[in-house]
């Protein structure tokens, strides 16, 4: 099982940046893909994820409007689309999966994914 997310770069505020991440893992479309943060001194936050089944996504307050998560299942990728960056963006980003049974409470918490790529490193300047 194989997990990377690339796309990070040094952009600056209102740019944009697209992450993907690729999966190599059987059965990809059962898993919820899911996106998390990690900036210098604080905790891993969740950013965002998507429910295969009914197509649902999730959001973190602080990214709503301006980024958007999709993913293609034909070729096992998830995406982070990010637009209209911050300063308060910067972070190592990392993409993760969890079963498709996570309940929706649970999809917020990293400890419910149980599959994660090495992060991509987004830096936004003022």
């Amino acid at each position: 099982v194989q997990l990377q997310a690339s796309g990070g770069g040094l952009v600056q505020a209102g740019d944009s940046l697209r992450l993907t991440c690729a999966a190599s893992v059987q059965d990809f479309r059962s898993y919820v893909v899911g996106w998390f943060r990690q900036a210098p001194g604080k905790e891993r936050e969740f950013v965002a994820a998507f429910r295969n089944r009914g197509g649902t996504t999730y959001y973190t307050d602080s990214v709503k409007g301006r980024f958007t998560i999709s993913r293609d299942n034909a070729k096992g990728t998830g995406t982070l689309q990010m637009n209209s960056l911050k300063p308060e963006d910067t972070a190592i980003y990392y993409c993760a999966l969890a079963p498709g049974s996570t309940i929706t409470s649970s999809m917020y918490s990293a400890r419910s994914y149980n599959i994660w790529g090495k992060g991509t490193l987004v830096t936004v300047s003022s």
